[in-house]
Formats: structure tokens, sequence, C-alpha cells
């Protein structure tokens, strides 16, 4: 009995679809001698002639233009296995889709979400940057899974969602050297009269830190006022004036932007919530994320004032 060598077939393939061994031998990388021998294995085992010459070329048989239809089926099912099995690989590296409202830094948003990218079963992650209205809509008809966010959904917006409050930090003042180094005097006295970058007014700290100047009974000169906290620190690197930036990135600040430490407010704090669609966090991205950020990121900024802003777990708002 006959058997099948999908080896010769796939030999007997190519030369029928590219005309001559010869074409075929480049296209297999595979020596004419070679695929010469596979053709005539493949004959003797069926049985019967597929390929005969015309000229300087090649041409089938009747038998092998059936056999060739059938080849062209069997490798055509095969290319399909193939691309089946690379869909359900990638399906497993599910995407997750986070929103990070633009006032959250982004230094604090990568070490919140990074360690989502190391999961057992890996997920695709998908960040969208944002005002936190517009994420919040995008959450509510689930084109996000989870919105990061320096404050906990607005109670006017008619959406189910809860808030995971992530962790607190107080705040530090930094500056470039040259600015640093022209201070006079001893902090927060020298901030009277110093060039400060403010946090926008669609930042969550912007008000508490306002609050806290004014009870300082300090008077610092606003070069400008910035939603991105990006962008803020971009200037305070430049040297442009003195920025605010949770405690608990302090070191990466320094590093990063070349900055130095003026003085810590301990009494205005810089919070981070999950706001999700769930009572409980349970897909394995937002826990992970929520134990890293309470436990790694936020776990060495705990003063009395941090622990004493930290809000209850619970539900934002039932539309």
């Amino acid at each position: 009995m006959a058997t099948l060598n999908f080896k010769h077939l796939r030999y007997f393939w190519a030369v029928a679809k590219s005309g001559s061994i010869a074409r075929a031998s480049a296209q297999l990388h595979v020596t004419p001698q070679s695929i010469s021998v596979q053709l005539r294995e493949l004959e003797e085992s069926l049985g019967a002639e597929l390929l005969r010459r015309a000229g300087r070329g090649l041409e089938l048989t009747e038998v092998g233009r059936r056999i060739l239809s059938y080849a062209d089926e069997i490798f055509s099912l095969g290319d399909e296995l193939l691309e089946m099995v690379r869909d359900q690989t990638a399906r497993k590296r599910l995407p997750f889709m986070i929103g990070i409202a633009d006032s959250v830094p982004k230094s604090v948003a990568y070490r919140v979400v990074e360690p989502a990218l190391h999961l057992e079963d890996p997920v695709q992650l998908i960040c969208r940057e944002g005002r936190l209205p517009g994420l919040l809509a995008d959450l509510a008809v689930h084109r996000l899974d989870i919105v990061i966010a320096d404050r906990p959904m607005p109670a006017e917006f008619k959406v189910r969602g809860y808030n995971h409050p992530l962790g607190a930090s107080d705040v530090t003042v930094f500056g470039a050297p040259a600015v640093v180094e022209s201070l006079v005097g001893k902090f927060p006295a020298l901030l009277d009269g110093a060039p400060f970058l403010m946090p926008g007014e669609g930042v969550a700290v912007r008000p508490r830190l306002t609050q806290w100047l004014e009870d300082q009974d300090l008077h610092p000169h606003i070069v400008g006022e910035f939603d991105d906290s990006a962008l803020l620190k971009a200037f305070g690197q430049g040297g442009a004036g003195l920025f605010v930036a949770p405690t608990a990135i302090a070191d990466h600040i320094c590093g990063q932007y070349g900055v130095r430490r003026v003085g810590r407010i301990e009494t205005v704090v810089e919070q981070l919530y999950a706001i999700t669609t769930e009572r409980r966090l349970r897909h394995p991205a937002t826990i992970a994320m929520s134990e890293a950020a309470q436990h790694d990121l936020f776990g060495g900024a705990q003063t009395g004032a941090v622990r004493a802003a930290k809000p209850n777990r619970g539900r934002a708002r039932a539309g």
C-alpha cells in the first residue's frame, strides 16, 4: 500500500507552481538534484507519472493536475492551521486597557502600571492618557478596564464605578541647582518671592498646595501653571522655577531631572486611585498594580498626614 510523503508532495507542488525544477530549487533552497530525486520517489510511490518534459520545461500530466489540486487544498489547510495557532497564541496576550489622567505624574503612572507586565498570564497594555471626565466616559462603556487618577470619581458623574485607593504621598519641593543656590533663608520661608511652577487647576493637589502657601503666608512668584506634570518638571529642570512632586518618587525625580530637594511639605498630600466598574479588584493586572503601589511605591512615604488622608475604599456613584 502506497504512503504519502508530504515532503515529496511539497517539492512536487513547488515545481508545478513555479514551472521548473530550477525555480523551485531557488525557492526551497535545495539543489535541483535533490528535487529530482524527491519527485522520482513520489512518482514511484504513487505509481504514476506526474510531470513530463515539454521543450525546455515541464508540464503536468492529467494525474499530475489532479494531484496538484489536492496539494493546493492540503497546503492551504496547513497554512490555515498555522494561522490559527498563531492567533490562539496572540489571544493569550489579552489586551488590558488603562486610562491615565493627565494630572498623574508619568513616573508614578509607570511605576504603578509596570507590574502588569510581569503576570504569569501576560497582557498587552493599551494606555490612554487624557482628562478624567473623558476617561471615565470610556470606562463606563467598557473601552477601558481601569482609570488611574489623582482624585476619586466625581460624585456628579452618573456612572457605576468604584474608587480603589492605591496610596498617598506628601510632597517635596524641588529645584534646579542654580535656582536652589539662589535661595536665601530656611525652608519654607525661602519660598516667599521665589520662582514657582504651580500645578494646573485640574490637578487635585493644586488647592491643597495653594491653601498651605496661604496658611504659611508665603507668596512665591508664580512663573507658570501646568496641567501636565512631565511638562512642569521639564520647565523645573530647565531652571524656570521650583516645583512640587510626590516625596515617594523623590529619588527618581532627582536622578531623572538633575534637580535638588528644597524641603518637604508633610501636610500637602497627593493621592492616587484606581477607578473601576468592579466593587472588588479581580483582574490579576489590577491586583498586581494595587499591591505594588501600596507596598513598593507608597510604602516609604507614610507620614501621619498621609495616613490621615487615606480615604476608605468604596463606591463612587451608581447611575
